[in-house]
């Protein structure tokens, strides 16, 4: 079961009419990129414990990457006082909790001081995107070792309606975005699983059983001017049915959501 839920959802992509359409974007500022909900601090203690513990589970970085990491460091931290932050050789997050800024272990520091799960994108040969690093927590059935080092298209085989189409419109999107401003979409399912649910592909989808909880993801992309990695940004939500305001339940009524543990 999920042993940490926000008690509102700040984020409901079946809300709002641009966001409910499958690959349903709209624009995001960078001031507004960043995510702070009450399960905030729950949420960053089991970051810090998943990245001492289990590291090599939730981080990877390619060579070819680490001036992107370094870039995406750089522009984080840029806005971290805007959001309650105390910036310094050891940094103060919102909740109280401190991290040593370390520009040597770029997402590895970052991981410990956003919500958000951080995935670099870097153009690849072929006119995909890789997946060139990434600090991944909260996984919602898939795991970074099988995805690190994969082009788009075959990160998303295990997922029924990532069609060939859908792939080509997803890279048309990846090539449009334009340092400054980014785009902001959403996901959602009814889940039982934790917020850390790493699953291999092989293994599928879990035996059918009580869904009670509602699973968000918030998802932002930008491009980094300097090196042109694209930023894909996850910000998870897990909240009960009965914590929704009524004008999430009602649109909820009229989009029926993916089920999946």
């Amino acid at each position: 079961m999920s042993d940490i839920r926000q008690k509102s959802l700040k984020f409901a992509p079946w809300v709002d009419a641009r966001t409910r359409r499958l690959l349903g974007v709209i624009p995001v500022a960078e001031a507004d990129w960043l995510l702070q909900d009450d399960a905030f601090a729950a949420q960053m203690a089991l970051r810090e414990k998943l990245l001492t513990e289990r590291g090599e589970d939730v981080h990877r970085l390619a060579d070819a990457a680490v001036d992107a990491a370094r870039e995406l460091y750089d522009k984080i931290l840029n806005l971290l006082p805007a959001h309650g932050y105390e910036n310094g050789p050891v940094i103060r997050r919102p909740d109280g909790g401190v991290v040593r800024a370390d520009r040597d272990q770029p997402l590895m520091t970052l991981g410990r001081l956003v919500a958000e799960d951080l995935c670099l994108m870097m153009p690849g040969d072929a006119g995909e995107h890789i997946l060139g690093g990434a600090v991944l927590c909260f996984p919602a059935g898939w795991t970074l070792a099988q995805k690190f080092g994969r082009p788009m298209m075959r990160i998303h085989k295990p997922v029924e309606k990532y069609t060939e189409d859908v792939g080509t419109r997803v890279q048309r999107l990846l090539d449009g975005i334009r340092p400054g401003l980014g785009l902001l979409r959403g996901t959602a399912h009814h889940s039982n699983a934790p917020l850390h649910n790493p699953r291999a592909e092989e293994q599928g989808r879990v035996p059918d059983s009580e869904l009670p909880f509602i699973r968000v993801e918030r998802q932002c992309l930008f491009r980094l001017p300097e090196t042109g990695a694209v930023v894909f940004s996850i910000h998870t939500s897990v909240v009960e049915p009965g914590d929704l305001t009524e004008e999430q339940r009602v649109a909820l009524e009229e989009w029926p959501i993916r089920e999946a543990a």
